[in-house]
């Protein structure tokens, strides 16, 4: 008994008990900062939705067209056969740098800034000379965003529907870490020649109002590691060595029985 009390207010036990108290006491952090939409009342609240979103077809995309027509023969020279040779499936077009693909027959069409309507009603039009009543079907297929910094399951991910907004996004990726910052969550966002930086700030409702809730293809969101984090790793790196000497001389102390 006389040798656990003892134990018990030894310098170095004392050292690692008041290093992991400041440990702590740094990266606590409140709700205020781990709150997602903070500004919505208790009570029921509506939010009028002034925005929709359609993607944006850029040089680089990959999109897919698809034709049909009253004469199966006359529009299957706009498609590919599958390599089972059984179904017929739509030919896929890389978007030049000049914002254009070329079709057969009808050669170049301009897509670039374009959404998927809109491009499928200009190839129609080009189609009517060739084909009675044809139909288009245009998909983008490299439709893809990337999720980094303070998230459980950073990476880039493919999205099949062409839409998909920021808090899903996060949700994809696992949602933040508790670290993660709420306040600055960083959209990188690259069009018609120009780089755009935007901070979304996901504790308060207006996001939704802005243009980056939905993001476009190819759009980076990055979530700043918050001062919890910052602190943490900072404290843990001052603490280790003195923890690393406390067990030492602990083991020291188990080994060959010694009081002091």
């Amino acid at each position: 008994m006389s040798y656990i009390c003892a134990m018990k207010f030894h310098p170095a036990l004392l050292l690692i008990i008041l290093s992991s108290f400041m440990f702590l006491s740094e990266s606590c952090m409140t709700r205020k900062d781990i709150s997602y939409f903070q500004d919505i009342s208790d009570s029921a609240s509506v939010q009028t939705i002034t925005r929709d979103f359609e993607a944006i077809i850029q040089p680089g995309d990959i999109i897919s067209v698809f034709v049909s027509s009253l004469s199966k023969e006359a529009s299957s020279f706009f498609n590919s056969v599958d390599e089972s040779g059984d179904q017929v499936v739509a030919n896929t077009y890389l978007v030049d740098a000049s914002g254009t693909i070329e079709l057969p027959l009808i050669g170049q069409v301009q897509v670039n800034g374009l959404t998927t309507q809109l491009a499928k009603q200009a190839i129609k039009d080009k189609l009517q000379q060739y084909l009675v009543n044809p139909t288009v079907n245009v998909r983008i297929r490299n439709f893809k965003i990337t999720v980094l910094g303070e998230v459980k399951t950073p990476g880039v991910y493919t999205i099949p529907n062409e839409k998909i907004t920021l808090v899903e996004a996060l949700g994809l990726a696992g949602d933040l870490t508790i670290f993660g910052k709420r306040m600055d969550v960083l959209v990188i966002r690259e069009s018609q020649n120009e780089r755009k930086f935007f901070k979304v700030d996901l504790r308060s409702k207006e996001f939704f109002e802005s243009e980056f809730y939905y993001l476009q293809s190819n759009d980076i969101v990055y979530v700043e590691p918050g001062k919890g984090k910052i602190a943490s790793a900072d404290s843990w790196y001052r603490i280790l060595p003195i923890v690393f000497s406390g067990l030492s001389t602990i083991a020291l102390f188990l080994r060959f029985g010694t009081v002091l």
